[in-house]
């Protein structure tokens, strides 16, 4: 089924179209959930509770073309996922800038692209909460400081120091990856 016809009818509540929304967007959304989590049995219970909300609020849905319908439900995972997060304030790790190293050394980008997809994102999983949390947003979701800290309700230094500690770690996994794989 065409995404639009699909839609149209999880619109109408018709189970197969739920169902078969459900087999065609799970895998990626659940990637989604775990990328925030860390956590798998979090994150199927943050994608079940996605899915709850998807085929709740169809109404919400406007087609804009095809792949609005995948954006949309993304938009509505990372909410929840971040929804969690906040309930849980699991986004209490705010350490100043001057604490931190001044710099990093950044892999080579032929290193990380050596890596496989599946390794770089168990880095990703692994990261504490709050780094993970906003090296999401700043990386996959294309937020700003400035937008992250309102999300998560921390300041942009906060949400700057984060980041960096989240590309200091990732950074130092790579070079440890490669020097054990490479």
């Amino acid at each position: 089924m065409e995404e639009f016809e699909l839609s149209e009818q999880c619109r109408q509540g018709k189970n197969r179209a739920r169902k078969e929304l459900y087999e065609q967007y799970a895998g990626r959304m659940l990637g989604i959930c775990l990328r925030y989590t860390g956590d798998r049995d979090t994150a199927q219970d943050l994608l079940h509770d996605s899915f709850i909300k998807i085929f709740d609020s169809f109404d919400k849905f406007t087609w804009r073309g095809e792949g609005s319908l995948r954006a949309w439900m993304e938009r509505v995972v990372v909410n929840t996922a971040l929804q969690y997060l906040r309930k849980n304030d699991v986004i209490n790790q705010a350490a100043s800038l001057e604490e931190l190293p001044e710099e990093y050394e950044e892999p080579d980008a032929s290193d990380v692209e050596a890596i496989p997809q599946k390794v770089l994102m168990q880095f990703i999983e692994e990261l504490p909460a709050g780094y993970r949390t906003v090296f999401n947003l700043y990386t996959f979701e294309d937020k700003s400081h400035k937008e992250i800290a309102q999300v998560l309700g921390i300041n942009e230094k906060s949400s700057a120091s984060q980041l960096f500690r989240a590309k200091t770690v990732l950074a130092k996994r790579v070079k440890e990856w490669i020097m054990n794989n490479g």
